[in-house]
């Protein structure tokens, strides 16, 4: 197979990936995967596009759709996997969950999978899933692998609603109350400052205005176990909106507050 970079190669056959990972590194070359699953979105370009600009990056990408997108050509993207990792062995990191633990394995399984295939030095991802990128980065200082992540703010629509492919199920009668958790989530972290009970019983109020019912409403530390009273934590939401299930979350300075964190 003719190789040209930046035209998204697609291959489908992990010992391959493994040889244009391999050929890439023995060049002095970076390899940055973006694993992505069945669906692509503007929150998964800018990932790609993330992952260009490190200097030196080759980028490869793992996708399990249906079709492969133009859009990875357009972006150029240099190497697409087309399939999917399912190890015969399971990763499953210590959190203290608030998502599926099951899923969460699955996920990381893969991601880690992915990352030996193509003998990455970089890997871009998300903070959609925030829960699912602090069990990778586990696994990955768990297991001394030598592959940095890079993680990206969640890409937004107008509103506030988070780009991903469950938000696009969505039906339109529906759209008021998913933006209510966008809504929600801004409106705890404009009054970080005052400390978690206040963030979380501002979230709450809100949710409740637009007439949704959480799953959860938590505040995290960044490694996900008890948030301080002070300093950097994740607020996280989850709620079934129009039969479909959302997550969403956002950094937030407890007891500091945006306002204050230059002084």
């Amino acid at each position: 197979m003719t190789f040209t970079p930046g035209t998204a190669t697609v291959v489908t056959d992990p010992a391959q990936l493994a040889t244009y990972g391999r050929a890439f590194r023995k060049t002095g070359k970076r390899v940055t995967l973006v694993p992505l699953g069945e669906g692509i979105h503007a929150g998964h370009i800018s990932m790609i596009r993330a992952a260009k600009s490190l200097l030196g990056s080759m980028v490869m990408v793992t996708y399990s759709g249906a079709d492969v997108p133009a859009d990875f050509a357009r972006e150029g993207v240099d190497v697409v996997f087309h399939g999917s990792f399912d190890p015969a062995v399971r990763i499953t990191p210590q959190l203290d969950h608030l998502e599926d633990p099951d899923a969460i394995a699955d996920a990381v399984t893969r991601t880690v999978a992915a990352i030996n295939a193509t003998h990455a030095t970089d890997v871009v991802v998300g903070e959609k899933d925030f829960e699912e990128l602090v069990a990778l980065q586990h696994a990955v200082t768990a297991l001394r692998m030598e592959v940095q992540l890079h993680s990206l703010p969640t890409v937004r629509a107008s509103g506030g609603i988070a780009m991903s492919l469950r938000n696009e199920h969505v039906a339109p009668e529906s759209q008021d109350a998913a933006l209510a958790i966008g809504a929600a989530l801004t409106a705890g972290a404009h009054v970080a400052e005052d400390g978690p009970e206040r963030i979380l019983q501002t979230v709450s109020g809100v949710l409740e205005a637009g007439g949704v019912t959480p799953e959860y409403v938590e505040l995290r530390s960044l490694a996900f176990g008890p948030a301080p009273s002070v300093g950097d934590a994740r607020l996280l939401v989850a709620a079934t909106v129009g039969g479909v299930r959302l997550i969403d979350n956002v950094g937030v300075p407890v007891g500091v507050g945006f306002r204050n964190l230059d002084a």
